[in-house]
Order: C-alpha cells, then structure tokens, then sequence
C-alpha cells in the first residue's frame, strides 16, 4: 500500500495513479483532513500491513519512527518533482518491494537517498 501525505498535491497524486501506482492520499482516501499529527499518521501505519507512506514533511525523518511494518519516505525536493521522484524510488533495485523497504525512514533528495533502518545505527546514503 502506497500512502501519500495530505501534503503531496493531487496533480502529483494523480501522475502516479497516471503511471499505474496505486496511491491513497490521506484526508481523501483514507484517514481524515484532520490528521496533521505525526501521532495519527503512525497510529494508522502500525495498523497497516507494509504501507510505504510518502510526504514532504523532514519532521518524519527520525531514526526513531523505524518499524517492521511500514517504511517512511520523506521527498525532500520541490512539489512539481515529487511524483517522478517517488516513481523513480520505486523502481531502484534497492527499494522495488515492500519487503526492501520496510523497515526503514527514508529521505529523498536530487542527488541521494538518505535512510535510517532497524538494527543499523548509522545513518546510510547512496547517490542516485
């Protein structure tokens, strides 16, 4: 499940359904306008099974929020880039499957990707 922040625009939301990803956007979708608090965000994704939930928001890139059931990506980039950079972090050999990336809070930036995991203690990168 692919689950994008209230804070990923609809034009966004609707490039990646465009391209086959199915995405379900907080506030529309699923949950409520009202969930602008990390607390009920993570309260839905410990509940989810392997959800990869997307947003613009850097305050979820904390080695903190790493859990089995669910991965954290943080698209650090501008709002018109976002859809092809979740599109294109889907499709790296490193992140395709749900099983590669869960457990993992993951920043993407125009030059890398950034990410904490469980079991590691130090931050990685790799340069894409």
């Amino acid at each position: 499940m692919i689950i994008l922040d209230y804070n990923i625009t609809r034009d966004q939301a609707d490039l990646l359904k465009g391209w086959r990803i199915h995405v379900q956007r907080i506030g529309v979708d699923i949950g409520l306008p009202s969930w602008d608090d990390q607390q009920e965000i993570l309260r839905y994704l410990h509940r989810s099974k392997q959800a990869t939930f997307f947003t613009r928001d850097s305050d979820f890139f904390r080695q903190r929020f790493c859990h089995k059931k669910y991965c954290m990506v943080e698209v650090d980039m501008s709002d018109v880039e976002t859809a092809k950079a979740i599109q294109r972090f889907l499709r790296h050999p490193r992140f395709n499957t749900k099983a590669k990336r869960c457990g993992k809070v993951i920043r993407l930036s125009p030059r890398k990707i950034s990410w904490w995991e469980i079991g590691n203690r130090r931050q990685q990168y790799l340069i894409w």
